[in-house]
């Protein structure tokens, strides 16, 4: 489906230009007259007139010529040299490098009625120079004010979720749309990229505490794992020291060892009341 929507555009734009060049036939005896003067004053004048003649035109760079106001047969002229008439013709030249601009900061109201400001960045190019010419007086401005309204008119269809999370689905259809519209005026729009989705303050901190809530939610679910593990040790551990009563003075000198390793000035020692009961007995 996509090869066939790109086939039919390309079909389109070529009867556009078809139709612009051809209006080169439909000149009249009079316009027939003045060009052949323009020739002969030409040749009088040479070779002064070779250098209004001869025109060069850059290999990023396309010229359009209009003589006596249509555009000649042939389309764009260039890059390299080319020929025009004094008097008769004029030319325009058209930029076919990809030109980058910056969508300013625009305030979007979402689809859950949140006011963002969000901007990005549109690369496009001119990919018919004589559509670019012909049908639009300013492709770039035209373009560039497009790029704004269409930004605004697809994230008025999402949530702020969304806008946050599918910064790529949102490029890709600001894209496609930009592209379409801008087809009749010869632009290829290449690439839209969303840069920068700035939230209000008070909104700001309400995600942020909400965030920290979150966080300390789970800290405390993890923390209360950890008790029921240490638990669950502490009675296998009690099990198994209940078996051996040697077991639990063993555990006595050991945690003995570990206080005096810390150089402590007064040491607290449980003493077993077994080892009491022996002194009452005798």
């Amino acid at each position: 489906m996509d090869d066939e929507g790109y086939s039919m555009k390309e079909a389109r734009r070529r009867e556009r230009q078809s139709a612009l060049e051809s209006g080169e036939t439909d000149n009249g005896l009079c316009a027939w007259i003045l060009v052949i003067f323009s020739v002969i004053l030409m040749l009088i004048t040479l070779p002064l007139s070779i250098w209004m003649c001869i025109k060069i035109v850059k290999e990023y760079e396309r010229a359009i010529i209009f003589r006596l106001g249509r555009i000649l047969k042939g389309g764009a002229k260039g890059p390299g040299l080319f020929f025009i008439l004094p008097c008769t013709d004029s030319f325009i030249n058209v930029d076919m490098r990809t030109i980058t601009f910056d969508i300013p900061p625009q305030e979007v109201l979402t689809k859950d009625s949140v006011t963002v400001s969000v901007d990005g960045v549109v690369y496009y190019r001119v990919q018919n120079a004589t559509l670019a010419v012909a049908n639009i007086t300013n492709a770039d401005a035209a373009t560039r004010l497009l790029a704004q309204t269409t930004l605004r008119n697809v994230l008025g269809t999402k949530n702020l979720s969304q806008i946050l999370s599918d910064r790529e689905e949102i490029a890709h259809s600001m894209q496609s749309t930009l592209d379409d519209a801008t087809d009749d005026w010869g632009i290829k729009v290449e690439r839209v990229e969303i840069k920068d989705v700035k939230l209000p303050l008070q909104l700001q901190r309400a995600m942020a505490a909400e965030a920290e809530a979150s966080r300390e939610a789970r800290a405390k679910v993890i923390a209360a794992e950890g008790e029921m593990n240490a638990s669950r040790a502490l009675k296998e551990a009690s099990l198994v020291i209940a078996e051996s009563p040697s077991a639990l003075q063993l555990r006595y000198l050991q945690t003995l060892n570990t206080i005096a390793a810390e150089k402590n000035s007064t040491i607290i020692f449980p003493l077993p009341l077994e080892m009491m009961r022996g002194f009452n007995a005798a």
